[in-house]
């Protein structure tokens, strides 16, 4: 009570009593005020449960003029708070009213609101900027109606309130909804909303593109059900929903679905549920990617993993896969499972004549062949080279699985034309059977591939059931091959050489050929070991050790003085096809001669007429930096291959040598002699010199020498001799 005697007497004089009068009259604003029975206002002091209402309010009471300035009649002491000035700095104050206290962007709309009101005989409520004393703004809200004072004047009378943080506030959740609507609708990521059953609330323009539709609004309204109309697997919503269900989220769900019109696309959804402050689930809302490129991506990748690049066969990995379920369902229902490896015949001469590409193109074709000739449930792959492997599972009887294998040498048997050139292949197969020859994976490939080379050794275009007999075989040449390795540093090869000689006997020179003298296995024969040897590539250290040997022999026998015609005695050796490509196969050349010491001209290299097919401008490179080096060129077996007589007078060959094939019939004449004659007559038309080669009786040698054959060897003339009995056969001719 006393507080508010002070106060009343802090305004002495004329603004004293107006402020109390002003005080007054504003019961009829306060929001808590209420008419009291006639009987309590004896009890009450009216005026002073204002004065500390007022007093105690957060924000300014007012009473202002409805004049240009808004001039103030009365303001609370909470005005100090709201900005800056004491309320006797703006009573009665045109330089400091709430029009010039308004931002200047916020007076009229300010006052257009409050006019409008008040003509209207209502209450306002408006938000403006006000500034402070300290030049600072802040936002306030202003609330209020228009009355008649004491004086029966027309005035405004109000409440004024700062609401900075609430505008603050307000704006920024206006503008990060903004923000998140833009980003909704401008995002290049699809977007959406969704009910937990299924039903799309809200999707952006991104994913309605994805999806195919026009607009947001045609995929909202199309797409009532998700599961049955989105999913191509109407199972992956049900998924989706329990993922979400259990984690609050979910990341990359990968699903295929349907666009708009049928066409089926990969997507990954990401998403999340939102929750009321309850907790009850409101909606899904997320992300969808197109991921049908990385699908395609992921799915080229493993095809590849899975796929020989060439042929597009089935690759060694997937076939591991493939006799694994075989081999599986085989073992439940007490069925067999025929595992083929199949070998094309032939290949290798097709590679090394005609080049890789056609090679390439003959293993393209064959695996067409292959796949054209079996059933869709079996599998046919690729195991390496020109090596294919057979899975053939749930025939009725053995005979059905047999007459597939016929129906796959018939195909392969078939010609081909590739780059000009019409090729007969045929193949070898070997064959295992589960449960009989194996029961697991690796068993059954190695037992097949035993059996496929048993069926090469007999001859082309054979197919071998695997037996124990054949196991042992494959042991026995797998300790040859070791032993030949071994062999080429152990001092167990030799050379031998083999007489060549004119019509009148004379020695004219010999052919170096290796021998293998085995601890193991006793004397092996060339025919038994140099397969092996071309096959695992132990064959270039061989001829390596050969011309080594042949160059330092042939040296010696004119240092020895073995006969008179010693110092032009020639020396052939074989080159294989490995070596005849080695780009350093001149050096090599070079570096022996030099180091063994013997004339250029006295070395014959010979080359088999296949070597001569294929890429005949790298062949004529070849051949013409070997005879730069001065060394003779002789063409082996000739006769048998296909090699191009158009071609043959461009190649830099000294020496043809006939077969044995066709010197064994040509003591018959007539028409066996006409191969014999025609490459006699084509070596002479090309300035060659003619080699028989397999003369066994003198017959033979008569009638090649009759038709111009100039040199001859076999065993007519000499079996092969060693050093010293080369030694001895010049000595003998010397006698």
């Amino acid at each position: 009570m006393n507080n508010d005697s002070d106060e009343t007497a802090a305004a002495p004089g004329k603004a004293g009593r107006l402020r109390t009068r002003a005080l007054s009259g504003l019961g009829s604003l306060l929001p808590f005020a209420r008419p009291l029975p006639p009987a309590d206002w004896g009890q009450i002091d009216c005026a002073r449960v204002l004065k500390v209402l007022v007093r105690n309010l957060d924000g300014m009471v007012f009473r202002c003029a409805l004049d240009a300035e808004w001039t103030l009649h009365f303001a609370s002491e909470g005005c100090h708070a709201l900005t800056g000035y004491w309320p006797e700095e703006l009573e009665g104050s045109h330089a400091v009213s709430l029009e010039r206290m308004t931002h200047p962007d916020d007076r009229a709309p300010t006052r257009q609101a409050i006019m409008a009101a008040v003509a209207g005989g209502s209450r306002y409520r408006v938000e403006y900027r006000l500034r402070c004393k300290d030049g600072s703004e802040k936002w306030v809200l202003e609330r209020g109606a228009g009355v008649i004072d004491e004086r029966g004047e027309r005035v405004l009378e109000g409440f004024i309130e700062d609401v900075t943080e609430q505008v603050r506030g307000q704006r920024q959740v206006a503008e990060a909804e903004l923000r998140y609507r833009s980003i909704f609708e401008n995002s290049v990521v699809g977007m959406f909303q969704t009910t937990a059953d299924g039903r799309y609330l809200a999707a952006n323009r991104a994913l309605a593109q994805l999806y195919g539709y026009e607009t947001p609004a045609n995929l909202v309204a199309s797409l009532h059900d998700i599961a049955a109309r989105l999913y191509v697997d109407p199972g992956r919503r049900d998924e989706f929903a329990r993922l979400i269900s259990e984690r609050g989220r979910v990341i990359d769900f990968e699903s295929e679905v349907y666009r708009a019109d049928g066409r089926r696309i990969w997507i990954a959804e990401s998403a999340h549920a939102v929750h009321d402050g309850a907790g009850a689930l409101l909606y899904y809302e997320g992300t969808v990617e197109d991921i049908s490129e990385r699908r395609q991506y992921q799915a080229r990748l493993e095809h590849q993993a899975t796929h020989d690049p060439l042929t597009g066969l089935p690759n060694r990995n997937l076939l591991q896969d493939r006799l694994s379920q075989a081999v599986a369902l085989a073992r439940r229902s007490g069925g067999r499972v025929m595992v083929a490896f199949v070998d094309l015949d032939n290949f290798k001469f097709v590679n090394d004549s005609l080049g890789h590409t056609a090679g390439d193109a003959l293993l393209v074709e064959s695996a067409r062949r292959l796949r054209g000739s079996l059933r869709g449930i079996d599998t046919v792959a690729r195991y390496g080279g020109d090596e294919f492997v057979l899975i053939l599972s749930d025939h009725a009887s053995l005979n059905h699985a047999v007459n597939a294998l016929e129906r796959v040498k018939q195909a392969i048997v078939k010609p081909i034309l590739i780059d000009g050139h019409e090729l007969r292949v045929d193949c070898s197969i070997g064959v295992s059977l589960y449960p009989e020859d194996g029961a697991d994976l690796d068993t059954l490939l190695r037992h097949a591939d035993i059996a496929m080379h048993h069926a090469k050794e007999q001859g082309k275009g054979q197919f071998q059931f695997f037996t124990d007999v054949l196991n042992t075989a494959a042991h026995e040449r797998l300790a040859l091959e070791s032993s030949l390795r071994r062999a080429i540093d152990g001092g167990e090869l030799s050379v031998v050489y083999q007489p060549k000689v004119d019509p009148y006997g004379t020695p004219c020179g010999f052919e170096a050929l290796v021998r293998w003298e085995s601890p193991e296995f006793g004397s092996v024969s060339p025919v038994r070991f140099i397969p092996l040897a071309e096959e695992t590539g132990m064959i270039l250290p061989i001829t390596d050790f050969v011309l080594r040997n042949a160059c330092r022999e042939a040296a010696s026998w004119s240092a020895r003085g073995l006969c008179a015609e010693a110092g032009r005695l020639n020396v052939a050796v074989n080159l294989s096809a490995r070596l005849f490509k080695d780009p350093q196969l001149p050096a090599q050349i070079a570096a022996v001669l030099a180091e063994s010491g013997l004339p250029a001209q006295r070395l014959e290299l010979e080359i088999t007429e296949s070597l001569l097919i294929g890429d005949v401008e790298q062949t004529v490179a070849v051949l013409e930096a070997l005879k730069a080096l001065g060394v003779r060129i002789a063409i082996d077996d000739f006769g048998t291959g296909y090699s191009s007589l158009a071609y043959l007078k461009r190649f830099p060959v000294d020496i043809l040598k006939i077969d044995r094939c066709f010197v064994m019939e040509c003591e018959r004449g007539g028409e066996d002699m006409a191969i014999p004659r025609a490459i006699i007559s084509l070596g002479h038309s090309l300035r060659m010199c003619i080699v028989a080669e397999g003369v066994e009786n003198p017959a033979q040698m008569a009638v090649l020498a009759a038709h111009g054959c100039q040199e001859f060897q076999g065993y007519l003339i000499a079996r092969p001799l060693t050093p010293e009995g080369v030694a001895a056969f010049l000595q003998g001719e010397r006698r």
